[in-house]
């Protein structure tokens, strides 16, 4: 039902992750950032509530490792749940549950951790860590071109549907949030939303700090 990988970029310190599913909308209930603090994911019977947990109690001062044994410990119907969390370390820890649906498989890697569900087949996750790993540019980049990996790899039993991709710098906001919510070819067009974003990331920001100093919009009516 769903692959996913957090990563940190050990340059400029910038967490995101990006996950992708046959479900409609799954960016929009698995995937949870949060700036200076982590990046993590809840799918499988997904249960939102656990991806602000797991990011709250980073943000109290506890260790991957330690905030997903918590949330373990103390979540209802956790036997369900998939739990991916990378802090702002690139420490990276893991739970699947004992009815986690179909083939199933983690991985984990430098400065990124990787997990997904109903798969053709475990080599999956591992393809995504290798990908990431051996990519460079931007943080969004190489958490796409992991997804990509994990298609080629096999994905998932049947076609993914919707995809997402998230990364949190040093501004309280996501400078990249890119969803696609239904679409046959879903990583695909994130890659192309991608390559028109990008050149337009940065100037967003300046907007958003510095309106005195950002640039036209270049649209109809803006002087």
């Amino acid at each position: 039902m769903t692959l996913s990988l957090a990563g940190r970029c050990a340059e400029t310190g910038m967490l995101g992750a990006a996950v992708t599913s046959s479900s409609i909308c799954v960016a929009s209930r698995c995937l949870f950032t949060r700036a200076g603090v982590g990046a993590g994911l809840t799918q499988n019977v997904t249960d939102p509530s656990l991806g602000v947990r797991m990011l709250d109690l980073l943000e109290a001062g506890a260790d991957a490792n330690t905030a997903i044994s918590q949330v373990v410990a103390e979540a209802n119907h956790i036997e369900w749940r998939q739990l991916v969390l990378l802090d702002s370390s690139g420490s990276s820890a893991l739970h699947t549950g004992e009815k986690v649906l179909g083939r199933h498989a983690t991985a984990e890697g430098k400065q990124c951790v990787a997990a997904a569900n109903l798969l053709d087949n475990e080599n999956v996750p591992p393809a995504m860590v290798t990908a990431f790993e051996q990519s460079s540019g931007h943080l969004a980049h190489r958490l796409i071109t992991a997804l990509e990996a994990g298609i080629k790899a096999g994905g998932e039993e049947g076609p993914v549907r919707s995809v997402g991709v998230q990364v949190v710098d040093t501004v309280s906001w996501p400078v990249v949030d890119l969803r696609v919510d239904w679409d046959d070819k879903p990583v695909s067009r994130l890659r192309m939303l991608w390559n028109e974003y990008k050149p337009q990331l940065e100037n967003y920001v300046t907007r958003a700090l510095n309106p005195e100093a950002a640039p036209s919009y270049g649209v109809p009516g803006d002087m």
